[in-house]
């Protein structure tokens, strides 16, 4: 079985290899292909994996790789994690909004749009070649902003499934309050990617007893400080918003703070700076304790549950779980084309919900329903991520503007007007018609 990982130059790619060396079993990964332009990370990251994967005695060949074409040759599954601009692009996105008073953010808001127009045109070559070498072969997209590049994805036909790791987050979060195996616990995860709320926690399977009432009842405090939202806020839903959440429902807040911190890409590039220098230690074969700061967490369980479902491995077995990615009762929390999943939505919308994933793709499972408190926002948003899709495929300023205009968090004329600007300003060496 080969891999190829787009993006193998993160430093985040040996949290990934733990995975493969751990959950060998679900996932029997006989050659990794790291590929990436950076050579001089690259390297770094490849020799760290090699040596991470021998400790561990696995049999797997670990190659690294400037070339994607011969990459993804003959790759049964290929992992999409890659930064268009890197951390440098990310803390502009991270700043450049909160001049105009708006979130500055890489996912969410102006900065995620910034990153979608950066990032869709690359991704779909990237397919593109996928495809030619290997019609057969399953893309992973972890690479943000995850719903809209899996939407890309999926319009142009491609075999694709989007990845988020907020799902077996909240899974392992709400397991160790309860005391029972991750396993046990399935969530009624329902939204968009960045843009979820669990409606239910259920023991036992997607029927089992809901237990979320009595989870908010004693650890509310707990679970509101984690996502830092007003704990009253989560007992008024009665669900457990995704931590994105907060820059709609805290917006200003978010705002204040931001302005009176360092950008959150600053610090991932120092960390990023600490963890190469640490990659460097041929004495090195275990992934640094300095990863678990740099942010997904889990996403190899759910990376390896995925792959290993789409290419007939199941889902069981994954770090003594079912290895569901987050969902739990044999499913799988994934971004996945919409069809009728919320009815309120266009067939082509990409909803983030649990799914039933095999070598066929992933089917989604049925979700309870929604009140307008989650319908209005998910629907805003949709329409946003629409027009921001074709802003990045069409391009043109007109495009762009109405995408800000249409998010729910800008909405006014001159903002969009004036975020338009600043947007193309800070692009345009990564936007061809600009």
């Amino acid at each position: 079985m080969k891999l190829a990982v787009v993006g193998g130059g993160s430093t985040y790619t040996p949290e990934l290899v733990d995975g493969f060396a751990r959950l060998r079993d679900a996932l029997p990964v006989t050659e990794l292909v790291l590929a990436d332009p950076a050579a001089d990370r690259l390297e770094l990251v490849g020799g760290l994996a090699r040596r991470m994967l021998a400790r561990a005695g696995h049999p797997a060949a670990v190659t690294t790789t400037g070339d994607l074409d011969a990459a993804v040759a003959d790759a049964d599954a290929v992992l999409l994690q890659l930064r268009v601009g890197g951390q440098a692009a990310r803390e502009r996105d991270e700043t450049w909004p909160l001049e105009c008073g708006c979130v500055g953010q890489e996912t969410t808001g102006a900065g995620g749009l910034a990153k979608a127009l950066r990032t869709v045109p690359v991704v779909l070559d990237i397919a593109e070649r996928v495809r030619r070498a290997n019609p057969a072969a399953w893309i992973i997209d972890f690479t943000n902003p995850v719903g809209i590049v899996t939407r890309a994805l999926l319009n142009e036909g491609h075999r694709a499934v989007g990845l988020c790791n907020v799902a077996i987050g909240l899974q392992r979060k709400f397991a160790a309050l309860l005391e029972v195996e991750p396993g046990e616990v399935h969530l009624d995860h329902v939204g968009l990617n960045h843009l979820t709320w669990e409606l239910g926690v259920r023991l036992g399977g997607p029927r089992g007893r809901d237990v979320l009432p009595g989870l908010l009842a004693r650890h509310g405090a707990a679970i509101a400080a984690d996502l830092r939202l007003p704990e009253p806020l989560l007992h008024r839903l009665g669900a457990v918003p995704s931590y994105y959440l907060r820059y709609f429902y805290t917006h200003d807040e978010v705002v204040a703070e931001m302005r009176e911190r360092p950008p959150r890409a600053a610090e991932v590039a120092a960390m990023e700076r600490g963890l190469l220098e640490m990659y460097a230690d041929p004495a090195l074969d275990t992934k640094p304790e300095l990863l678990a700061k740099r942010g997904g967490a889990y996403y190899s369980e759910a990376a390896v549950a995925l792959a290993a479902a789409l290419l007939g491995g199941g889902t069981g077995g994954a770090g003594g779980t079912d290895g569901t990615g987050g969902a739990g009762g044999g499913a799988q929390v994934v971004n996945v084309r919409n069809d009728g999943t919320l009815h309120f939505l266009p067939d082509d919308a990409v909803v983030e919900v649990p799914a039933a994933v095999s070598p066929a793709g992933a089917e989604p499972l049925p979700v309870p329903p929604l009140d307008p408190l989650h319908t209005g926002l998910i629907s805003a948003v949709t329409a946003y991520e629409h027009l921001a899709l074709d802003a990045a495929l069409r391009g043109g300023r007109d495009r762009v503007f109405a995408a800000l205009l249409a998010h729910p968090l800008i909405g006014r004329y001159a903002l969009a007007e004036e975020l338009t600007d600043r947007l193309l300003a800070h692009n345009r060496e990564y936007l061809a018609w600009a």
